[in-house]
């Protein structure tokens, strides 16, 4: 038996820069995690990631990724996209400039 789908977000890295990004409701990626749209029907979801695999000349790797709804916008469900969020972490650049915590 199939699992129930499960709400999604499609991320992938900057092609020059590395970055993850986040693919937003109106089509631009975002380096913040809670700008992600978050989709909870599964055609949608295959849809979307088709859009984003296609701009192979702006990045690389695309996926869905499972998240849910957080207080600030979606929110990661596993330990690999947590971590994926908050960017590098052998020392502070990127996101973890910001933060004062890391």
């Amino acid at each position: 038996m199939a699992r129930a789908f499960t709400p999604k977000i499609v991320t992938a890295n900057a092609l020059i820069e590395g970055d993850v990004i986040y693919l937003t409701a109106d089509d631009t990626w975002s380096r913040n995690h809670a700008d992600a749209e978050l989709i909870t029907d599964e055609a949608r979801a295959a849809v979307r990631l088709a859009f984003a695999e296609a701009q192979q000349d702006f990045l690389v790797g695309a996926y869905l990724a499972d998240a849910v709804e957080g207080d600030a916008g979606p929110a990661p469900t596993h330990f690999r996209e947590e971590f994926r969020s908050v960017g590098p972490s052998n020392y502070n650049h990127g996101k973890q400039v910001e933060q004062n915590n890391v």
